[in-house]
């Protein structure tokens, strides 16, 4: 997300206490840890900080961050852990039901913080953001992180634009394409006129995983639908849920045949690579496209993704990449006093430079930094950037689906259980009959809403 983001999903996904620690056994407490720190002595503090968000460039730039914070306050020791997009949620579950828990936490969706929040499991964030400046905030950055009256489960790490539609402006005038598609009548047209040569049209994903999963969510509000109602009554049932999956549907045969196990990271790939004409994905496109494929790089752009007709308005999917803090964490005062450090403008501006437009400011006191703007990526696509910014702050995900929809702590639960990339798949690769498979699908959502 979200690809590479790298999403997705919830680590603790609604799981119960009893489920959580029959997980233990099966996916330990084990992640992939790269420690910046020196080995600490006894009366150091050690301070975890989990994060599925880890290509070197951010990696690089989390080192600068901790060697600032050590330097600052002799000892406390940051120790960094990586953790995945895909593997996080048996993780944490883990960790919770062990007790040892990270002291920290970032780059997870909103959704998942929620969840945490609803089971008892996170630390009230009000003092950390206090600490940032509330005012340094774009107003309304933190709303989706309240959810008790006046308590916040955690804030932002950046904003994303997960779901923008990527596209070739060469590949456009070779085939005659004369505009950016704005509906979906519109994108398979231009896929299917600059498919050929060995370029597909699409990297849309097939395969039952986040990406999938978030990407159907995606279409359906596309399409004018939702998942659940304001009131968080499934909402699944409907012409614009079927509509979402006829049209995904009839994408496929414009994507490569590998889509059918795609996630994140083979579907932006397929795009930077050039095998695909447009692609789904936030602004971690522009930095790969640069680095890895350079003779593409001033033929790329995006727009918002196409939707059924111009009457439904866009929906962007931002996963509010989040911070937080399990309630069980050692060391707190370090541990919080640590979290509001990640957003000193030095550090903060280098891990949003190390891929520029994936991740993109939650304060607006960095976004009109100079250093900040100072970016060969953010100087060369002025319009994208700024594009996913606006796109972003307007956006949405399953636990927040529109404006008027109150919060869902359940949103990760369903996320997490896969349901709804099962739906994708049974309709597209078993050509099944849409309107049974919605009808089977809200049913398994109304049980896990109520479980």
């Amino acid at each position: 997300m979200s690809g590479s983001q790298n999403n997705n999903g919830n680590p603790k996904s609604g799981v119960s206490r009893r489920t959580t620690l029959q997980m233990i056994g099966a996916a330990g407490v084990a992640a992939s840890t790269m420690a910046y720190s020196t080995q600490s002595s006894a009366a150091d503090v050690t301070i975890r900080w989990w994060s599925p968000q880890s290509s070197p460039d951010q990696l690089a730039a989390y080192k600068f961050q901790i060697a600032a914070f050590e330097a600052a306050n002799p000892g406390i020791k940051v120790a960094f852990e990586k953790t995945s997009d895909e593997g996080y949620a048996p993780q944490l579950a883990a960790a919770f039901a062990s007790g040892e828990v990270p002291n920290l936490v970032t780059h997870l969706p909103s959704f998942a913080v929620a969840d945490y929040w609803a089971n008892g499991l996170l630390e009230p964030f009000n003092s950390v953001i206090g600490a940032v400046g509330a005012d340094k905030y774009y107003p309304g950055a933190n709303d989706i992180y309240e959810i008790d009256k006046g308590q916040y489960a955690g804030t932002g790490i950046g904003n994303s634009a997960a779901n923008m539609l990527w596209i070739r402006k060469d590949l456009m005038k070779k085939a005659g394409v004369d505009k950016i598609p704005v509906t979906w009548d519109e994108l398979r047209a231009a896929c299917k006129a600059m498919q050929g040569g060995g370029i597909y049209g699409a990297p849309l994903p097939y395969g039952k995983n986040s990406m999938t999963t978030l990407t159907i969510i995606g279409f359906i509000h596309l399409g004018g639908g939702q998942v659940f109602s304001p009131d968080l009554d499934v909402a699944l049932e409907s012409d614009a849920t079927v509509n979402a999956l006829e049209f995904y549907k009839s994408m496929k045969e414009l994507c490569p045949a590998g889509a059918t196990s795609y996630s994140w990271g083979e579907s932006l790939t397929a795009f930077v690579s050039g095998a695909t004409a447009t692609g789904i994905y936030t602004g971690r496109a522009l930095i790969n496209v640069n680095k890895q494929n350079p003779a593409i790089k001033d033929s790329v752009t995006c727009a918002t993704y196409p939707r059924i007709s111009a009457d439904v308005k866009p929906w962007t999917f931002n996963d509010f990449p989040s911070v937080f803090i399990p309630k069980a964490a050692k060391n707190m005062e370090a541990t919080k006093k640590f979290a509001a450090f990640l957003f000193e403008p030095a550090g903060y501006i280098k891990q949003l430079h190390a891929a520029p437009g994936h991740v993109l400011p939650v304060l607006k006191t960095i976004n009109d930094n100079p250093a900040y703007q100072d970016n060969p990526i953010i100087k060369a696509y002025p319009n994208e950037v700024a594009l996913m910014a606006s796109s972003a702050a307007a956006g949405h995900n399953l636990g927040w689906e529109t404006k008027a929809h109150k919060p869902n702590v359940k949103a990760g639960s369903v996320v997490q259980s896969g349901v709804l990339a099962e739906m994708v798949q049974r309709v597209v690769l078993n050509n099944e009959d849409p309107k049974t498979v919605v009808g089977d699908t809200a049913k398994k959502i109304e049980a896990i809403v109520k479980a």
